[in-house]
């Protein structure tokens, strides 16, 4: 019997991916109250602070010290898609660009030849806690494109198309959904191209009910991460939570949600087909290109770190906003 589906994975920490993407993460963290200067409202003891990754009282610091979140760090040779779908993330970076985010808005951020930035988690809530719900994708860049510019563009969630069918609402992040465009994509990234058909979808069906994800046009990568719900059924093949199937793109794919709204995130795209050889936060062709990367970075620090901390923060009253390289500033309620 034919099936739609050609593997079916466990999702760990983080999540496997196929090509373009190299990484995708799901942070999921229920922080306390927050104090007034953004720091938990709890005991940080028995925690490995600068490494704590442990779920201990369900929530992480990750590498945050302080407040949680990852301090300055960073990257050459890919992109990095952030989505926030709960909580606020601050950014700053190398280039002197700034933003507050959160509630549904996604940073789209082309690392190209260099790039340093912090990435926290500031509790603004005082009298309730603070649930973070987070994706970070990595997408590569192909090897024309690793030295291209660093780019930073801020995709408010309000201007993110959102489609609602009679029994799924879809998140068009990047790609195209039949007739509707995502905004558009990073200059000089693998998704800037048409043909390579990358889609991020964030995907939200009904209890009970039936979604059809509609086929691709070419023979890409397509991955499918059922993260939230009770169970799903795809080619008469019963899948729990916490699965990740990569599907046939040529086929419209019919999934059975059972129980509770089911959740997914949809990764697809066409192949770079190029090696990849990361270390850390570097992600290139060769192992020369790394031990190039990484003399480049020690000795200048990819333009070096304008801020006063590593783990930088707004001001605690400072509402959504992305501050951009050139002074430009926007600002959201």
């Amino acid at each position: 019997m034919a099936t739609s589906i050609r593997g079916i994975f466990q999702l760990g920490f983080p999540w496997q991916t196929q090509d373009p993407f190299l990484f995708c993460v799901y942070h999921l963290d229920q922080y306390p109250k927050g104090n007034n200067d953004m720091t938990p409202a709890a005991s940080l003891e028995g925690r490995n602070l600068g490494n704590d990754f442990v779920l201990k009282d369900g929530w992480r610091m990750y590498h945050g010290q302080t407040i949680p979140g990852f301090p300055s760090h960073p990257h050459r040779g890919f992109e990095t898609i952030t989505i926030v779908n709960k909580g606020f993330c601050d950014h700053s970076d190398s280039l002197g660009a700034a933003g507050r985010f959160g509630e549904g808005d996604v940073q789209w951020m082309t690392a190209g030849r260099g790039v340093q930035h912090a990435e926290m988690f500031p509790l603004l809530k005082t009298n309730e806690k603070n649930t973070l719900e987070l994706f970070q994708i990595w997408l590569n860049l192909p090897s024309k494109s690793k030295f291209v510019d660093p780019h930073f563009a801020m995709l408010w969630h309000e201007d993110i198309p959102l489609i609602k069918t009679a029994t799924a609402t879809i998140k068009v992040i990047a790609g195209n959904y039949g007739t509707t465009s995502s905004l558009n994509p990073a200059p000089d990234s693998w998704a800037a191209v048409a043909a390579n058909e990358v889609a991020v979808w964030n995907i939200h069906v009904n209890a009970n009910s039936t979604y059809t994800l509609p086929k691709a046009a070419s023979e890409v990568s397509r991955t499918l991460y059922f993260y939230e719900g009770e169970s799903i059924e795809i080619d008469g093949q019963t899948i729990a939570p916490n699965h990740g199937i990569q599907l046939d793109p040529m086929q419209d794919i019919e999934i059975k949600v059972m129980g509770t709204k089911a959740h997914f995130l949809m990764l697809q795209g066409k192949p770079i087909a190029e090696p990849v050889v990361q270390h850390g936060p570097f992600v290139m062709n060769t192992q020369e290109e790394i031990r190039a990367t990484m003399k480049d970075y020690g000795l200048t620090q990819f333009g070096g770190w304008p801020w006063r901390h590593a783990d930088h923060v707004h001001d605690k009253k400072k509402g959504r906003f992305a501050k951009y390289p050139d002074g430009t500033l926007v600002e959201r309620e």
